[in-house]
């Protein structure tokens, strides 16, 4: 989390996490600019390296080898981290429109999103092949067709159109692995028969004779069938036809072409090429757009076209990182010249390698160990990270600046406190206008009024729910944080078998000049209304005030029939404990603070986080719950302890069954712990054990303090096992019957931990 007074006055987007991104990332956190606020917006945490896709495809790296955490390089960056898939870009604006969430806001944007399958032009591809780029979504794609045909019976036929260096070392790599994992299963690897089809008179035509006669040389001795100067026109369900009326019959077809361009940058009203990508000059800057950058496959550089290849993406890395920090301050710009001949490491699949440069050739094992140990180089560029920088360490007055920038940060910086810290009437107002709460007919005076407070009717029969609760922001992203601590807030009513009503918000924001202000709040504001808005509740009103960091709390209130509001006290002997959620948050994000968490542990947390608590409050009710309570910041033990405490009850908690997310087990038992564990811990209760629990891995997470998590219950044994299939029916997948409530022991209530089954 960012957390400076240093005002924010300028926005620098990154949209995609390829080769040149995440160099940018890396340089950024190396070196951060005072008042610019940097957002990465990918569709994925993990972004891959593609030279080492085929050593991945090959068997020779893991998952993690290969992929750099965009996640924790955005920490490490200090910039927000934004999960979502871009759809266009408002260049009037300045805008960046995405799937699931309101705009981004730029003042300068910088786009490497790589290419996507050029698969529209030959009619059945789309739905018989399985393209290799997108790069990101392949390597899911490739364990899908690894396993069919591991499962599959008799002959197996697999084809890879294209005959470029991708398509050569991808065939190569998947016969190496089929191979390998047939002989580990006792079958016959000659099953497999390999097919290359290229339009091209010659496999590998940007390369020399030589290599190319080499690799000629490998897939025939492999037994692989290549189709030269074969355009191919159709596939009809799994048939590939041909320009020569040639006609093959596969199980699988792998489709490594070349790749085109995405439609939306077009469409949004970027200059592009004749194919689709983003024309830039030799700065990388939009010829037609002077604050939108490009680079990578993506872009299309006028003076210098050169084949779309990882390799110019990662050498575009500093340039591209030099030219935004220029941007933003308003200095000339530097061009940049690509090199033309650039040297290819390109492998057989065996840990056998060919290098290629010019008109020399050089192949070997110890080529692939060269290859290894740059990629491997490479990849510990951006994982093994060095410690952040102090941004207050920076003086304005050093590196790239410009007068204008520095009036505003040092205008900016100027706060008051009292009421003079609150966010400015005209912020508020436009921020509102582009907000709209949920439309309640016994809201009679709210949002949309001058009046100081409130006015809400109470519908005859029915009683009033409060809470209250709100916390610092642990994510980036403005708008997923207003989802969590909406969906936080409202755990209580549901908790206590309520329909919310309305809510008050508290907001804080970060300094900053007035638009970028108003941009946090409304992103905010928009992901919590998200949430009010489905649980049917109205945002009546707030206060807002500007602080060091963001911050966000509601108070909110339920309308419940007397005779159904669900209590903590209320369990009964015999009936099951039933967690909707797993436990962990706490731990995780402590970790994520720390740098130590993969990105794909986090990213887990944060969509249990964001899921509403209201089914389930539905289910437990229509289940006969007689006891409940929403698991947070004491933990599941201090609030269990609040529900045995007036039920006069014991609960018997199996601890093997306890839901937990990935790498909660692991992060807790090195210690990262949330500051409140400890506490948590201290809770003074009877503890009777059976088995030995003293050291079981999931111990702590029982005092590990959640946000946003699950409801604990208390459900009738006849009914427990139904209201866990419906939960999880909801969608509530790691909801798990986790204990019994059995009578009180003699000396108070108590907890037996058991980990048996």
């Amino acid at each position: 989390m960012r957390n400076s007074d240093t005002p924010i006055v300028k926005d620098l987007v990154l949209l995609g996490g390829g080769h040149s991104h995440v160099s940018v990332m890396k340089r950024f956190g190396m070196k951060p600019m005072p008042g610019v606020r940097v957002t990465v917006i990918s569709r994925d945490v993990h972004a891959p390296y593609s030279g080492m896709l085929p050593g991945l495809i090959s068997g020779h790296y893991s998952f993690d080898d290969v992929h750099i955490d965009l996640r924790r390089l955005a920490q490490f960056a200090k910039a927000r981290f934004y999960h979502n898939t871009v759809t266009g870009i408002d260049l009037e604006n300045k805008q960046v429109l995405c799937a699931n969430r309101p705009p981004v806001p730029y003042d300068v944007l910088s786009i490497n999103t790589g290419a996507t399958p050029r698969m529209h032009d030959v009619p059945g591809s789309e739905q018989s092949t399985v393209p290799v780029k997108p790069i990101d979504r392949f390597a899911a794609a490739w364990q899908l067709l690894h396993d069919r045909v591991i499962a599959g019976e008799g002959q197996i036929k697999i084809g890879v159109v294209g005959g470029g260096a991708g398509g050569v070392e991808i065939l190569l790599a998947m016969r190496h692995s089929l191979y390998e994992d047939m002989r580990l299963l006792g079958r016959d690897p000659e099953c497999l028969t390999f097919f290359l089809i290229t339009q091209t008179s010659e496999i590998l035509p940007s390369h020399n004779p030589k290599v190319r006669n080499k690799f000629r040389r490998a897939m025939e001795e492999g037994g692989v069938h290549i189709l030269t100067g074969e355009t191919v026109v159709r596939v009809d369900d799994r048939k590939l036809i041909t320009d020569c009326g040639t006609e093959i019959t596969l199980d699988e077809i792998l489709w490594v072409i070349t790749a085109g361009a995405a439609e939306w940058p077009g469409r949004s009203g970027l200059a592009i090429d004749k194919d689709g990508f983003i024309r830039v000059h030799d700065t990388l800057q939009s010829v037609s757009h002077p604050d939108v950058f490009a680079a990578g496959d993506i872009a299309s550089v006028d003076n210098h076209p050169r084949p779309k290849s990882g390799v110019f993406a990662v050498r575009q890395g500093r340039p591209l990182s030099n030219n935004l920090r220029r941007a933003l301050v308003s200095k000339k710009l530097k061009p940049f010249k690509p090199q033309r001949k650039f040297l290819s490491l390109v492998t057989t699949g065996n840990q056998y390698a060919i290098a290629s440069w010019g008109n020399w050739a050089l192949e070997g094992a110890h080529i692939w160990r060269w290859k290894d140990w740059i990629d491997r180089r490479f990849i510990d560029k951006f994982t093994k990270l060095p410690e952040m920088a102090d941004e207050k360490g920076i003086s304005i007055s050093t590196g790239l600046a410009c007068p204008a920038v520095i009036a505003e940060l040092s205008n900016a910086a100027m706060r008051c406190g009292g009421c003079g810290a609150k966010v400015g009437a005209d912020v508020l107002h436009d921020a509102l206008r582009q907000l709209t709460p949920h439309p309640r007919d016994d809201v009679l005076v709210g949002l949309g009024d001058p009046d100081d407070a409130a006015i809400v009717e109470v519908p005859p029969g029915k009683v009033m729910v409060h809470s209250v609760d709100g916390f610092r922001a642990f994510v980036d992203d403005p708008y997923l944080f207003g989802k969590i601590t909406a969906n936080h807030c409202l755990g209580d009513i549901y908790a206590m078998g309520a329909e919310p009503q309305t809510a008050l918000a508290l907001a804080t924001l970060p300094f900053g000049i007035d638009n970028k202000v108003r941009d946090d709040l409304v992103q905010m504001l928009s992901g919590a209304l998200e949430v009010l808005g489905k649980a049917g509740a109205s945002l009546v009103g707030g206060h807002t005030a500007e602080g060091s960091e963001l911050a966000l709390g509601f108070a909110v209130n339920g309308l419940a029939d007397r005779a159904q509001v669900l209590r903590k006290r209320g369990a009964k002997s015999g009936e099951r404990l039933i967690l909707t959620k797993p436990l962990g948050t706490g731990t995780l994000l402590a970790a994520n603070m720390r740098g130590k968490a993969p990105g794909h542990w986090i990213d887990l947390v944060l969509s249990s986080m964001a899921q509403s608590n209201q089914q389930a409050a539905v289910v437990l009710r229509a289940h006969g719950a007689t006891a409940a309570t929403d698991v947070t910041g004491f933990g599941l033990a201090g609030h269990l302890i609040e529900m045995l405490s007036p039920s006069g009850m014991t609960a018997e908690v199996n601890l093997n069954a306890l839901p937990v997310f990935d790498g909660a087990q692991e992060t807790s038992a090195v210690g990262l712990l949330s500051s409140l564990h400890s506490k948590n811990q201290n809770i003074m209760f009877s503890v009777k054990t059976c088995d030995t629990t003293s050291d079981h891995p999931k111990l702590p997470l029982l005092f590990d303090p959640q946000t946003a998590g699950g409801l604990l219950a208390s459900v009738p044994a006849e009914h427990a096992d139904t209201c866990l299939e419906k939960l999880r029916a909801a969608g509530y997948d790691a909801a798990a019957i986790i204990g019994s409530i059995i009578p009180m022991a003699h000396d108070g209530y108590s907890l037996h931990l058991q980990s048996g089954d």
